[in-house]
C-alpha cells in the first residue's frame, strides 16, 4: 500500500488551506487505500526562496531544509497537492517546493485540489501539469476541484463538502492508489 502525503500550498495569514488539507486528509484516512496518510503545511516547512548552489538533479544539498524537504518527499507514494489559484496561476511557494527537489517527485502520482472563484483553482491546476510531468510525476485526470471555496467552510471554521466534492475525492483517491502501485516498479528502479 502507497504513502500519501497532502500537501497544502498556500502559506499567506488568514488561508483556508490547511482547513481544506485537514478535510482531504480525513477523508483519506476513510477511504483506507493507503498505508499511511500525512499532511505538510508549507508554511510549517518554511522553505526559503531557493538558495541551493547545486542543480536539484545532482542531489547534492548543502542546507539542512533542503535535506529535511527531500526525506519527507522521498518518503511518500503519492501525493495530493491542495492549492489556491492565484491570479491564473499556482502559488510560488509551492513552485519553489516543488524546484527544490528532482528525483524524488519521480514516478509518483500527484492528485490535486484546487480551490479559488469561478474558475476552482483549475486554470492553476492545468498550468502545474506542465512542471510536475516534467519531473515524471503523473498528474491525474481525477481531481477536486472547489468554485467560490468559501461558500464550504462553516462558522467553526471547518470544511463541509456536497456530495459532488466527496465523490470526486473518493475517485482521485481510488486512482491515486492504483497508479502508485503501476510505477511502484519504476520507483524501485530509480531509487
Amino acid at each position: 500500500m502507497a504513502k500519501l502525503e497532502i500537501i497544502v500550498a498556500s502559506t499567506r495569514p488568514g488561508r483556508i488551506g490547511p482547513t481544506v488539507g485537514a478535510w482531504v486528509e480525513q477523508e483519506a484516512r476513510m477511504y483506507g487505500g493507503f498505508a499511511e496518510v500525512a499532511m505538510v503545511d508549507l508554511a510549517e516547512v518554511n522553505l526559503p526562496f531557493m538558495n541551493e548552489p547545486h542543480h536539484p538533479r545532482l542531489g547534492r544539498y548543502t542546507h539542512q531544509h533542503t535535506r529535511d524537504w527531500s526525506a519527507k518527499v522521498s518518503g511518500a507514494d503519492a501525493f495530493v497537492f491542495v492549492m489556491p489559484e492565484y491570479n491564473y496561476g499556482y502559488n510560488a511557494e509551492l513552485k519553489n517546493a516543488i524546484d527544490y527537489l528532482h528525483t524524488e517527485w519521480q514516478y509518483k502520482p500527484v492528485g490535486l485540489v484546487s480551490y479559488g472563484g469561478v474558475s476552482a483553482g483549475t486554470r492553476a491546476a492545468q498550468m502545474i501539469k506542465q512542471v510536475v510531468t516534467t519531473l515524471k510525476m503523473t498528474p491525474l485526470a481525477e481531481a477536486v476541484s472547489l468554485p467560490f471555496v468559501h461558500q464550504f467552510i462553516n462558522e467553526e471554521e471547518g470544511f463541509v463538502p456536497n456530495d459532488v466534492i466527496t465523490s470526486s475525492a473518493k475517485a482521485m483517491f481510488e486512482e491515486l492508489t492504483r497508479v502508485a502501485e503501476a510505477l511502484r516498479p519504476l520507483r524501485s528502479k530509480a531509487s
